[in-house]
């Protein structure tokens, strides 16, 4: 069985990441996601998730199509994650081109485009300046 995982913060869900999360799953028979924690969100991206780990588990886990959701604790363990989960190909988006590469000995790596006009920053920016 082919296994494909994938990675992020899944804040604000939203159609771009439902669009990753079909064109990985796509890619093989089963779909392993690693949900960026609390803190390793912190980071990243400078600024805590609106939902919790937890929230936006249960969120991912409740897609059909994801097979496994696991909590990611450190971006340096992605090989980790990788062997962990017997995974035949990584799928990440193209904000990430080449930040994978080297992981190509261990599996497959795919970037995706991004679905366009959309992001969770952009969103959270647009709910603050809503009166």
């Amino acid at each position: 069985m082919k296994t494909v995982i994938t990675f992020g913060t899944f804040d604000v869900f939203h159609i771009g990441h439902l669009n990753i999360l079909l064109k990985a799953g796509a890619l093989g028979e089963r779909l392993v996601v690693g949900i960026s924690s609390d803190s390793l969100n912190q980071k990243k991206k400078g600024r805590s998730p609106l939902y919790s780990q937890e929230e936006r588990m249960a969120i991912v886990s409740n897609i059909k199509g994801v097979d496994t959701v696991f909590l990611e604790e450190s971006l340096e363990a992605k090989a980790d994650y990788i062997l962990y989960h017997h995974a035949h190909v990584l799928a990440m988006g193209d904000d990430w081109a080449g930040r994978f590469d080297h992981l190509r000995s261990l599996c497959d790596v795919v970037y995706f485009p991004r679905t366009p006009s959309i992001s969770t920053t952009s969103i959270i920016e647009i709910a603050k300046s809503v009166p």
